[in-house]
């Protein structure tokens, strides 16, 4: 399996988050007050939507993707996923170029190439080991870099944790996506299924974490937002003074 520095390094926050949330959750037991309340002023609404949304999860989409995982290879399972975020590169080239990096717009637009030629189709991740780095840009992340507020969390049915801007790109992002106009619908609709369960799969490793700790409501909700302000400073987020101290107050 191909990783290259970024995507590791992704990865690797995401996860060092989690577990430092799910420890400040448990430290935060006694007084009650969820942490950084401020950015989820909807709170008892977005409760609400998780919860439902876990039930169904559970009752389908999460027993279809343990099923993907055992019975798809691994090497099946990097190809469903080279291929999708193939699809999604000229979507970040663009977002790249609107974002002023002309230098990341153009990798992307290699990488593309590269992957849809050489890689047959996307199948095979080549671009990364030619030394293209993946970006993952969208537009939801080039509003925030031209300025606009990220506004409150939400949690969408069945899309999971956003912002109020990711939800305002959503439609931007949909239309971007060269599925959108394909024009056999039968197609189309078995590869956006596949590529839901093979999104679905991916969670399952990090979503232990999460429920193993004292309010997965809580863990998910930071590691969401920490990960997405990482994401819009391209791995170097401004220190957030408050959100840290309030870790070390309880030490």
């Amino acid at each position: 399996m191909i990783y290259n520095d970024r995507r590791r390094r992704r990865v690797t926050i995401l996860i060092t988050v989690m577990l430092s949330i799910a420890a400040c959750a448990t430290n935060n037991e006694s007084d009650g007050e969820p942490v950084r309340a401020e950015s989820d002023p909807w709170e008892a609404m977005n409760r609400g939507i998780y919860g439902f949304s876990s039930a169904v999860d559970r009752a389908t989409l999460k027993p279809i993707a343990r099923g993907y995982r055992w019975a798809v290879p691994q090497f099946a399972r990097r190809g469903v996923t080279n291929f999708s975020e193939n699809l999604f590169t000229p979507r970040s080239a663009l977002n790249n170029f609107l974002q002023g990096k002309g230098k990341a717009g153009f990798s992307d637009i290699g990488r593309f190439v590269i992957n849809s030629t050489i890689g047959i189709g996307g199948l095979f991740d080549v671009a990364s080991a030619a030394g293209l780095e993946e970006y993952g840009e969208d537009f939801s992340q080039t509003l925030a870099v031209w300025g606009l507020p990220e506004g409150p969390y939400l949690y969408v049915p069945f899309l999971g944790p956003h912002t109020l801007l990711d939800v305002v790109a959503l439609p931007v992002d949909f239309l971007s996506d060269p599925w959108a106009y394909y024009n056999d619908s039968s197609v189309r609709d078995r590869v956006y299924v596949l590529r839901t369960i093979d999104v679905r799969a991916r969670l399952l490793p990090a979503e232990k974490l999460i429920e193993d700790s004292q309010d997965p409501y809580i863990t998910l909700r930071e590691s969401y937002l920490q990960n997405r302000l990482y994401e819009v400073h391209d791995g170097d987020p401004p220190e957030d003074d408050d959100f840290y101290d309030e870790f070390l107050d309880e030490e």
